[in-house]
């Protein structure tokens, strides 16, 4: 597996021999001939200075903004914040994982920059956003999605993962598989980004024992309690974010039922009623009814309390790709991980498919109205 790193290698890191100089001025390491070196300048004059128009998303460790390169083409620019020391680890993990990666639904790594405090990475530019923004996002920025087009984004998303775990030497587990880091480009077609947290698994490797990263929401219980981290954590994360595809809704801004559950929390508490359609988005009118039944008894699957109990990623591909029955009866509740959520604005009710199920909005901004999303389960059920 190749290796690459912008910045000159200290005492503890393993050097590397050889060395490159790009167009930067700036000198490098074990540089990859498919990644190149950029100079801070040009990558300004590329976001026009950096303007706020060109803003295009932010990360855990810095602003993410659209540029013209000099050829003209559209790329994205992840600028590492200069105040993050926590984020110089994962601009280098970031480049290590992606620059020997290659998959169509993973993004392209292009090149980056490192001058002075600036720290960037050049990105193939998507052009409908995140999936958070084009279906999860304000009703301005969304994107309108039908069935087949959410389908169509679950298994391209599943088979990337299932190309980190079992195809890439070494496996990767990523860490942070969330709806803010899945890339959509002009067909809509998914492709996984930010492989900052992402973590090696070699296949002599079990479970890592690690700090836990991550994002509430999507953390599998094992993994936030212990710190055991595993492929299964990546498959947990998985299966919420199938959920928050089919019924259109975050799963860490919203709250569901009467008690405010979680996404999760109720999708199960509607498996023991027999109403799982209920969660579906009431903005898709027309949807075949056994298809999005398979792709919510998966996510089920793949979020079941038991981590050796949920499937690879190889086989939840297979699973959503195929016309196949899938048995829930003897799977076990997870424990659910809620956060707080606070806001200053009221929340807004929306009406689902169940006359009983209403999906509560709760904006993330301010801090006047907190949310029952402060109770913390972490014992299965």
């Amino acid at each position: 597996m190749a290796k690459f790193c912008c910045f000159r290698p200290s005492a503890s890191r393993n050097k590397l021999e050889g060395s490159g100089k790009g167009e930067s001025g700036v000198y490098s390491t074990g540089t990859p001939e498919n990644v190149r070196l950029f100079s801070y300048n040009s990558l300004r004059k590329a976001t026009r200075n950096f303007t706020p128009t060109n803003r295009v998303g932010r990360g855990g460790f810095g602003v993410v903004y659209k540029g013209i390169l000099r050829d003209g083409t559209p790329v994205a620019i992840k600028s590492l914040s200069a105040e993050s020391k926590q984020g110089i680890s994962e601009f280098l993990t970031e480049i290590d994982m992606v620059s020997s990666v290659r998959h169509p639904n993973l993004v392209k790594l292009i090149g980056c920059c490192i001058e002075g405090n600036n720290r960037m990475l050049v990105y193939e530019y998507l052009e409908n956003n995140s999936l958070a923004n084009a279906l999860l996002g304000p009703r301005k920025l969304q994107t309108f999605m039908d069935w087949p087009k959410r389908a169509t984004v679950c298994i391209g998303t599943a088979q990337g993962l299932a190309f980190l775990h079992e195809e890439a030497r070494p496996h990767i587990v990523h860490r942070d598989i969330k709806a803010s880091n899945v890339l959509l480009d002009k067909d809509l077609t998914p492709k996984i980004g930010d492989f900052g947290l992402a973590k090696l698994f070699p296949d002599s490797v079990s479970h890592i024992s690690t700090r836990v990263a991550g994002t509430m929401g999507y953390l599998a219980p094992e993994y936030a309690l212990l710190g055991q981290l595993t492929k299964k954590a990546d498959v947990y994360s998985f299966g919420v974010l199938v959920l928050e595809i089919v019924s259109g809704s975050s799963s860490s801004k919203s709250a569901w039922g009467t008690d405010l559950n979680v996404l999760l929390e109720w999708v199960w508490i509607l498996l023991d009623k027999g109403r799982l359609l209920d969660i579906v988005d009431p903005e898709m009118q027309k949807y075949p009814d056994k298809d999005v039944l398979r792709f919510i008894k998966v996510a089920l699957l793949c979020t079941q309390a038991a981590a050796q109990q949920r499937p690879s990623m190889k086989k939840v591909v297979d699973l959503l790709s195929q016309d196949v029955d899938i048995d829930v009866g003897n799977l076990i509740r997870p424990g659910i991980i809620k956060e707080l959520n606070c806001t200053s604005k009221p929340p807004k009710f929306r009406q689902y498919r169940g006359n009983s199920t209403l999906r509560v909005d709760t904006p993330s901004t301010g801090d006047s109205h907190c949310s029952p999303l402060s109770t913390v389960e972490l014992q299965p059920r």
